[in-house]
């Protein structure tokens, strides 16, 4: 009969192989992003019909998110812990100030709550990419590195269809925000085991320290990043409630944003196969095409149809443009590709910010909304130009 140490070297083998780190990095996405950062989409529509909250209301909140997505960034570097540490306590912060959400009803309380909730959700993001990328990059199967990148649109996908039911049962968003918060702290518990093992800590792009050599064409890059950043934040905060403004039934409405977050998902895997066919550089610039035409869809076809073709046109290109734009950093910087990387990094976290800003300052006018809406779709089509016009 083995004794315990052998047992405990065969459950840390299990533990950390391939299948079982993808799955931990693929759930550990989903909680940190799907919840820590896009729960609050979905249930938008809920506040605004229980809590009174506005549309400008709805931005400052998600800014505030996003603001703290970028401080906690930065802050990485600052805080030397293991990646696996890192993660195992943002994901129970995630669960903790998602709760919290759903026990006050505070509106200085939610800025700082949903600030709180980017900081954990960047320290996820970036620790469980450099975890799980330094595990399974080695193999040499990419469509492992996809299916932990899917957690995003899972969690999105699952997040959003919690709040469908939730809709559809005429309950509020107190208990969609005390329901995930309990959903996140009892997976955060069952994720704790694999990442007990607190590897070396891996810095986040933003940590680096500026390498000399910047390749010419990098600031085309870091601008084209930072306008992918404000053009999919737009729909990626407000998309039902655009539904809801032309159905109100949730039981229509609410797809929206599971359709989003199914279409994220499925395309991490084929961004996966397209990139060795078309190179990087083409697939985002084909990512900043579809996302332009899904962006401004409901602009120019008002009506349930756009809004969902939208959700497939922005949820299938913006985790493709985020693994693309990076790959294509690295393959154009070589050794000074951190620094690019650090560049694109907060370009893209300051047009995400701007975004839902720019949807605030234009709550008062009329067709402010649609205005905001072809802004971002003019960006990101210009920005496709400009990529084209840099090395093919």
């Amino acid at each position: 009969m083995p004794d315990r140490r052998e047992q405990r070297a065969r459950a840390h083998k299990r533990m950390h192989s391939p299948i079982v780190t993808a799955l931990a990095g693929w759930m550990a996405l989903a909680l940190g992003m799907g919840i820590g950062r896009f729960a609050f989409t979905p249930i938008l529509p809920m506040m605004q019909q229980d809590a009174g909250l506005s549309v400008a209301d709805g931005g400052w909140l998600a800014s505030a998110n996003y603001l703290g997505y970028l401080l906690g960034a930065l802050s990485i570097p600052a805080v030397r812990v293991g990646a696996a540490a890192a993660i195992r306590g943002g994901l129970v912060a995630i669960g903790l100030v998602t709760l919290a959400m759903g026990l006050t009803d505070s509106f200085a309380a939610w800025m700082l709550l949903r600030a709180l909730a980017g900081v954990a959700s960047a320290w996820v993001l970036v620790c469980v990419s450099a975890w799980s990328t330094e595990a399974l990059a080695p193999l040499g199967r990419p469509m492992l590195g996809a299916a932990v990148f899917a957690g995003v649109g899972t969690g999105i996908a699952a997040a959003g269809g919690l709040c469908l039911a939730l809709m559809y049962a005429g309950r509020g968003s107190v208990p969609a925000w005390l329901l995930l918060g309990a959903i996140s702290l009892a997976l955060a518990g069952l994720l704790w085991p694999v990442f007990a093992q607190s590897g070396q800590f891996v810095p986040a792009p933003g940590a680096a320290r500026a390498e000399p050599g910047r390749p010419a064409g990098s600031l085309r890059m870091v601008l084209c990043y930072g306008s992918f950043g404000f053009g999919y934040i737009i729909p990626a905060t407000f998309l039902p409630v655009m539904a809801r403004a032309v159905i109100h039934d949730p039981a229509v409405f609410g797809w929206s944003w599971p359709v989003f977050g199914a279409a994220a998902a499925v395309s991490t895997f084929a961004a996966a196969a397209w990139s060795v066919a078309l190179g990087n550089r083409r697939l985002w610039i084909l990512g900043h095409l579809v996302m332009a035409l899904g962006v401004m869809l409901p602009v120019f076809w008002p009506g349930m149809s756009a809004i969902i073709l939208a959700a497939l046109c922005v949820g299938g290109s913006f985790m493709v443009v985020t693994m693309v734009g990076m790959q294509e950093a690295r393959q154009l910087a070589g050794t000074g590709a951190r620094s690019l990387m650090a560049a694109m990094t907060a370009a893209f976290a300051l047009g995400q910010i701007a975004g839902p800003l720019l949807v605030s300052g234009l709550a008062g006018v009329r067709g402010g909304f649609s205005i905001a809406l072809v802004f971002a779709g003019l960006l990101l089509g210009a920005s496709a130009w400009a990529l084209r016009r840099a090395r093919p």
